[in-house]
C-alpha cells in the first residue's frame, strides 16, 4: 500500500492542510498556533468558527509556567494528553480527582466527583494554570471559588464536552476576568484541551 509514513512528513501535510482549510483570520494571532493545535486533534476544520480567548492566555500562560507554577488538571485523560518535555520548569501536573477524599467532599457538597476535585485545589490555585478538558462540573466550581474569594489561577484553558452543562460553563468563564481559551457550545474534550495547552507550552519552551 502507498501511503506517507514519515511522521515529520505526516505532521507537516497535516499543519498546511488545516491552514489552507481553515480561516483562521477572525482569531487574534496570538490565538492561531493553538487553534490549529486544537483543530488537529479532532480533524474538524470548523471547530474553528467556536474557538474564543482572551489572547492574554498566551503571555500569561508561558509567564506562569517559568516562574514554576502547578498545571491543574481535570482528569487523566487530560493529563495524559500534555507533553510534559515542553514545560520549561519541570512543571507539576495535579490531578486530585482519585484523591481518597473525593467522594466524601463530593457528597457533602451534593455534586460531582469532579467538581470536588476541584476543591482540593484552592490552596495553590494563585497564579497556576487550570486545564480542564471533561467535566463542566469542574468548570462550575472553579468558577463559584473563585468568586467566593479562591486566589485566581493565571490563566484557564477550558472546553469540556457534553450536553449539560457544558456550553454554559464556557459562557461563564468568557466573562470571568482571567485569560482564557476555549471552545462554544458543546464541543470539547480531554485532547482538544491539552493540545491547546501543548501549543502554548511549546512556545514557551523555545524562549
Amino acid at each position: 500500500m502507498s501511503y506517507l509514513r514519515d511522521p515529520a512528513a505526516i505532521y507537516a501535510e497535516s499543519f498546511a492542510t488545516i491552514e489552507r482549510e481553515a480561516d483562521l483570520s477572525s482569531l487574534p494571532p496570538e490565538l492561531r498556533s493553538a487553534a490549529i493545535r486544537m483543530i488537529h486533534a479532532c480533524g474538524m476544520i470548523d471547530l474553528v468558527t467556536d474557538i474564543v480567548g482572551d489572547p492574554a492566555v498566551v503571555e500569561a500562560t508561558i509567564a506562569a509556567l517559568w516562574e514554576g507554577k502547578p498545571v491543574f488538571c481535570d482528569c487523566e485523560m487530560v493529563h495524559a494528553g500534555i507533553i510534559a518535555d515542553a514545560m520549561p520548569q519541570n512543571n507539576e501536573l495535579v490531578v486530585t480527582l482519585n484523591d481518597r477524599a473525593i467522594r466524601d467532599i463530593a457528597k457533602s457538597l451534593a455534586t460531582t466527583r469532579s467538581a470536588a476535585a476541584v476543591e482540593l485545589w484552592r490552596d495553590r490555585l494563585a497564579g497556576a494554570v487550570v486545564v480542564i478538558g471533561n467535566a463542566p462540573t469542574a468548570l462550575f466550581h472553579l468558577l463559584e471559588i473563585i468568586a467566593s474569594g479562591a486566589p485566581k489561577p493565571a490563566a484557564i484553558i477550558a472546553a469540556p464536552v457534553g450536553f449539560v452543562g457544558a456550553a454554559e460553563s464556557k459562557a461563564l468563564l468568557a466573562g470571568a476576568g482571567i485569560p482564557y481559551l476555549s471552545v462554544r457550545g458543546r464541543r470539547g474534550g480531554s485532547a482538544i484541551t491539552s493540545a491547546a495547552f501543548n501549543a502554548i507550552a511549546k512556545q514557551s519552551a523555545a524562549r
